[in-house]
Order: structure tokens, then C-alpha cells, then sequence
């Protein structure tokens, strides 16, 4: 497996905390109220990429969170009052298809963009096939039910932000160590989007 440097680890955990910058706030609001709740929660053992830019593109990835349970890759929505929900069509006689909805409009397109941004970051990682690499579309201010809520559409997990916490401080295989050892690598697949820019 490939050491990354002792130093570049140190400064990219000085640097790029969410602590330490404010990155993520250039964004839209719904990017920065979710930046501001994996502020509270980054650390050793949980490490954040905010606001990183895709190579070769104007697009950008809003958070990489790498925790015990592997790397996610967290796209923010703000819905105001509207309910995601799952749709599922077909069955017996027509082809089962799943889509997402978001206040009874169909939203599948923003599945469709986290599946191109999982697979970008599963191919920074090749390397790395024991890590799980997952993909969550979290939604702030929606208009949740009180019970259950949460789904997955094609592989593509649909929340809110507690449920993410939740998610993000669950026990798993990686330790702090390789923690910091895949920020690094994800640091150097996709650059800060200042660092993207200035070597154009």
C-alpha cells in the first residue's frame, strides 16, 4: 500500500478541517449548513474535503467525509417543505424502475449525478477495493415524516442531516490512521477548488 507523507497528512488536516477554513461557505446555503455540521463533528477518526473540484470539468463534489465505515460522498439539497420520497413503478408485467421524487416532482436526475460522482471517486480509489465508497443525497429543511423517511435509489442513499451523523459516526474497519492516509489520496484526486483554478 502507498504511504502518503507523514507532513502532507498533518497539513491537510491544519488546513483543510472545516475548522481551520471556510471553504465550503463560497457555496449555495444548503452546502453551508451541512459544512457547518461536519465542522462540529471533524477529527482524527472523521476527516472532511469540502467543496472539491472534479478534474476537467466546472463541476464540483461538496463533501468527501472519510470515517470509520468508509468515504462518503455527500451532495447537499434544500428543499423547503417538499418530501422526498420514493417512487417505484412496474412489477409483474412491466420492468420494476425506482425514481426519486422531491415534493411529488421527479428528481431522479440528481441520482443520476451522484452515480457519475461514485464513480469517479471508486476510480481514485481502485487501489482501495476493501473500502466501501457510498453515496448520499442529504436534504435539509424537507418536509420529513416523523417515522422511517430514509430510502435508497439505485444504490443512492436519500437523508437528512441527523440520519447522516448517524451514518458517519457508526463503527467500522478503518482506523485513524488510514483515515488520513485516503483523505490524502481523495485530496490529491480532486483538488481544492482554488488549487483547481489557479493551475489552469
Amino acid at each position: 500500500m502507498k504511504k502518503y507523507p507523514r507532513a502532507g497528512r498533518f497539513l491537510l488536516a491544519v488546513f483543510d478541517d472545516p475548522q481551520s477554513t471556510r471553504a465550503w461557505s463560497v457555496g449555495a446555503e444548503g452546502e453551508r449548513m451541512l459544512g457547518g455540521m461536519l465542522a462540529s463533528m471533524a477529527g482524527d477518526s472523521l476527516r472532511v474535503l469540502h467543496d472539491r473540484r472534479i478534474p476537467r470539468t466546472r463541476a464540483n463534489i461538496d463533501h468527501l467525509v472519510v470515517c470509520p465505515g468508509g468515504v462518503f460522498v455527500v451532495d447537499a439539497k434544500r428543499y423547503r417543505n417538499a418530501r422526498p420520497a420514493l417512487r417505484i413503478e412496474g412489477g409483474l408485467l412491466k420492468p420494476r424502475t425506482a425514481s426519486l421524487t422531491v415534493g411529488g416532482r421527479d428528481r431522479t436526475a440528481l441520482v443520476t449525478g451522484m452515480q457519475k460522482q461514485l464513480a469517479l471517486v471508486r476510480a481514485a480509489l481502485a487501489g482501495r477495493p476493501e473500502v466501501p465508497v457510498r453515496g448520499v443525497l442529504c436534504f435539509l429543511d424537507a418536509d420529513w415524516p416523523l417515522l422511517g423517511g430514509s430510502f435508497t435509489v439505485d444504490q443512492v442513499e436519500v437523508m437528512w442531516p441527523k440520519k447522516l451523523k448517524a451514518s458517519l459516526t457508526a463503527p467500522g474497519a478503518l482506523d485513524e490512521t488510514q483515515i488520513a492516509e485516503l483523505q490524502w489520496q481523495l485530496h490529491e484526486a480532486f483538488p481544492r477548488q482554488k488549487e483547481a483554478e489557479s493551475g489552469r
